[in-house]
């Protein structure tokens, strides 16, 4: 593919613009050397001279006027697009569209999401749940929020909330059957209802705190979803225990659909991080929202 000598047609619209050789370079903010140089160039390049050239004046030759006819169209239109490209990554209005999990959506966007749409107005969300890891870029997302043990180690990430509480839980008709477990290792002997990670494909480890120490369990697993919510809602029927993000069957908690077990027990989730590729660090409408993030993060006194 042949290139095209943009440099060099910018200083022939230049020149054709102000009159003359010596007008185009101050309006270019160059010597009027390097302005010889590139119309000298760019003749060259084609193959054949633009101006007829006396002391006094500069006229377009035919050729010029062909150059001339359809380059500057083209430049005005290159302009402005460069300048609305510009104007976007300056903007305080337009569209985010980020992806996150039921969890992520509750635990770090859902809590500010009203103060945010109301101070910037011009900004929309539009978001997609999702428990998988998604490719942002080739989706188009501009960002996504997830725990901080699932990042791609190709993006930059803001820390965004605290560690994240966790809970055992099931439904009152399951432990009053099967009883209500008293320790870690009595999950062994329970039904117990599982997450698969949708783009690992690995069961979710279950984690305990216990004698001060974390350690990873893997308890049997009588039904598996790729989803928190199908394992809420499965343990909400009395299929067995869960285990999960407690903000997540908070509703359930408060109706008594669900009861939590295993209390002293429970180890904290990792924190949750907004994530977003290099070249989208400069959209501003993200920045305002990563910064309206960390600051409710510090208003909660978190240390970031």
């Amino acid at each position: 593919m042949e290139r095209v000598p943009v440099h060099g047609i910018e200083v022939f619209l230049t020149i054709v613009r102000e009159g003359s050789m010596r007008a185009a370079a101050s309006a270019l903010g160059v010597g009027a050397s390097a302005v010889t140089l590139q119309l000298k160039s760019l003749e060259e390049q084609l193959g054949i001279e633009l101006f007829f050239r006396t002391t006094r004046s500069i006229e377009l030759t035919e050729a010029g006027k062909v150059l001339f006819d359809a380059a500057a169209p083209a430049h005005r239109d290159l302009t402005y697009a460069i300048k609305k490209t510009r104007e976007m990554a300056r903007s305080t209005t337009g569209t985010l569209r980020l992806t996150l999990s039921r969890g992520a959506y509750i635990e770090a966007l859902a809590p500010v999401l009203k103060a945010f749409l109301s101070e910037h107005p011009g900004i929309s969300l539009d978001i997609s749940w999702n428990e998988e890891l998604v490719d942002i870029i080739r989706q188009g997302f501009h960002c996504g929020i997830r725990m901080g043990d699932v990042l791609t180690q190709d993006m930059i990430a803001v820390r965004i909330t605290p560690p994240i509480k966790s809970a055992f839980f099931a439904s009152p008709s399951y432990l009053q059957a099967q009883g209500v477990p008293k320790s870690p290792g009595d999950l062994l002997n329970h039904r117990c209802v599982r997450h698969r990670h949708p783009t690992s494909g690995l069961l979710r480890q279950w984690w305990v705190t216990e004698d001060g120490q974390d350690r990873q369990i893997d308890p049997p697993a009588r039904l598996i979803f790729d989803s928190a919510a199908g394992v809420i809602q499965a343990a909400r029927e009395g299929h067995g225990i869960g285990w999960s993000m407690k903000a997540t069957m908070a509703d359930h908690l408060m109706t008594g659909d669900l009861e939590t077990v295993l209390e002293p027990y429970t180890k904290d989730l990792p924190p949750f991080y907004i994530y977003y590729p290099e070249q989208n660090k400069r959209v501003e409408c993200l920045r305002l929202l990563i910064e309206f993030l960390k600051d409710r993060a510090r208003n909660n006194a978190v240390s970031l």
